[in-house]
């Protein structure tokens, strides 16, 4: 009985995840948002963390390290970061924010408020913590240790 819920909540985890990011992905078109979610997720994770090395971001973002510098390398083509030179080591590069992407932060945070909203109508404040403290049971128990 467990295997056969395991497979059906497995199943409508993966379905969510990608409706949800579907979801996000139609909204920033219909809005003319030049960006995917994906990238989104990289300029918002510098926002909050303002100096990361390729790897740094690449761990916060959940992306392995080819995929991340496909995103970095359009990211900084569109001018929303820059890499920097790392203070204390020459061979390391940080990237950086410019002011044009910290700018589109801070302009597309509130529409991608709204945006994941959607997705938590008709939920209570304990649904949500139930979730979130489910979510993070799965998350914890495949952790590499």
């Amino acid at each position: 009985m467990l295997k056969e819920s395991f497979n059906q909540y497995s199943f409508i985890l993966d379905k969510t995840a990608k409706r949800v990011k579907q979801f996000a992905q139609n909204s920033f078109s219909a809005q003319g948002i030049d960006l995917t979610v994906d990238q989104w997720s990289v300029l918002k994770t510098l926002y909050e963390f303002p100096l990361l090395t390729h790897k740094e971001l690449a761990d916060k973002c959940g992306k392995d390290q080819p995929t991340l510098t496909r995103m970095v390398d359009l990211l900084l083509k569109k001018g929303y970061m820059k890499r920097v030179e790392h203070p204390s080591d020459r061979r390391c590069l940080h990237l950086q924010l410019t002011d044009l992407g910290g700018s589109k932060v801070q302009a597309l945070a509130p529409l991608v408020k709204d945006f994941r909203m959607r997705a938590w109508e008709n939920l209570s404040q304990e649904d949500f913590e139930h979730f979130t403290r489910i979510l993070n049971t799965i998350y914890n128990n495949l952790e590499t240790k």
